[in-house]
């Protein structure tokens, strides 16, 4: 009854990585290039994708929106991080802090989704050569990336609302660099076992979910390459799973240490904003580096465009 005499939060206070002018304006410069890479890459990376008749196929399809959910996936914490990193009061209106934390969980969440088709197209094109164009007809592959955003879409809609609906009427300070669902309930001024049992039941399933279904996908494909004979076989399909499982290791690396671990929603060190640092702005920024450095056919597509570039400014 007291509680409800107190007027509600009307803005937060974020923390952020660091003190001192000169740490904030080191990070600001960092953080600053690597989001522009970010942005380059992937931009680059849509780019070759839609421009390049050679990879209109399913599997660049679904890199095509990979890129897509990292640009939006680093925009959507990026850019409040580096006006705080440059501003001395790093308030962020309450409404504001919610849509960051709605927008966040739905690109993130969707990233999930993606990697594990990703994973099962993967395993269709090695464990079933034959029937692949039938199994990854584009019917599918709309339907699976449509599916894919409107998981997080939805999955988000229902943690922000549990998180959103608790009464913020204390504390405003959350111990990090932007507005995550975790770090604000933390901050509640009533019970918040509900809303931490329904962050980690849905962030079990798509985490987690995701997760067996690419376990899985590739328990099926080392059987499938273990059969093949010859060791230039075995090398060739090898080679066309690495890029997606360096990108497996770092989204999934990251993302099931910040939320899956016990403590997640309660803990606020130094450790926990490092790991935030890497599946926001790092992550992001690795995905095309790995793709266009590992893959033959997008270094060749990208040979391709940059030599076009190239003769067209010197004419």
């Amino acid at each position: 009854m007291e509680q409800s005499n107190q007027s509600s939060v009307a803005e937060f206070i974020l923390l952020g990585l660091a003190d001192g002018v000169v740490a904030e304006a080191s990070l600001f410069v960092l953080f600053l290039i690597m989001y522009l890479v970010t942005l380059l890459g992937n931009c680059m990376m849509v780019m070759l994708i839609g421009t390049e008749t050679r990879l209109h196929t399913p599997m660049y399809f679904f890199l095509l929106h990979l890129s897509l959910l990292d640009m939006c996936y680093s925009s959507a914490t990026v850019p409040q991080m580096l006006a705080h990193l440059l501003s001395k009061r790093k308030a962020i209106p309450f409404a504001r802090c919610a849509f960051q934390m709605y927008i966040f969980a739905v690109f993130g969440m969707a990233e999930c989704v993606i990697l594990a088709i990703m994973a099962y197209d993967r395993y269709v094109a090695i464990c079933h050569p034959l029937q692949y164009t039938n199994i990854m007809s584009w019917c599918f592959c709309h339907w699976a990336a449509g599916a894919a955003w409107a998981s997080g879409f939805l999955n988000s809609l229902v943690v922000n609302y549990f998180a959103l609906h608790l009464p913020y009427q204390g504390p405003n300070r959350i111990n990090q660099f932007f507005c995550e669902v975790p770090a604000v309930i933390k901050l509640a001024s009533a019970d918040y076992t509900e809303a931490e049992v329904v962050l980690f039941v849905f962030g079990s399933l798509l985490l987690l979910l995701p997760f067996i279904l690419i376990a899985a996908s590739y328990t099926r494909i080392v059987i499938a390459i273990l059969r093949i004979r010859s060791a230039e076989g075995q090398r060739r399909a090898a080679s066309t799973c690495v890029s997606h499982l360096l990108v497996v290791s770092l989204f999934y690396g990251a993302a099931l240490f910040a939320y899956m671990r016990p403590g997640s929603v309660t803990s606020a060190t130094g450790q926990d904003k490092a790991v935030s640092v890497f599946y926001t702005v790092v992550t992001p920024m690795m995905n095309p580096l790995i793709y266009s450095l590992r893959n033959k056919e997008v270094k060749d597509t990208l040979r391709k465009l940059l030599n076009g570039i190239i003769l067209f400014l010197g004419t």
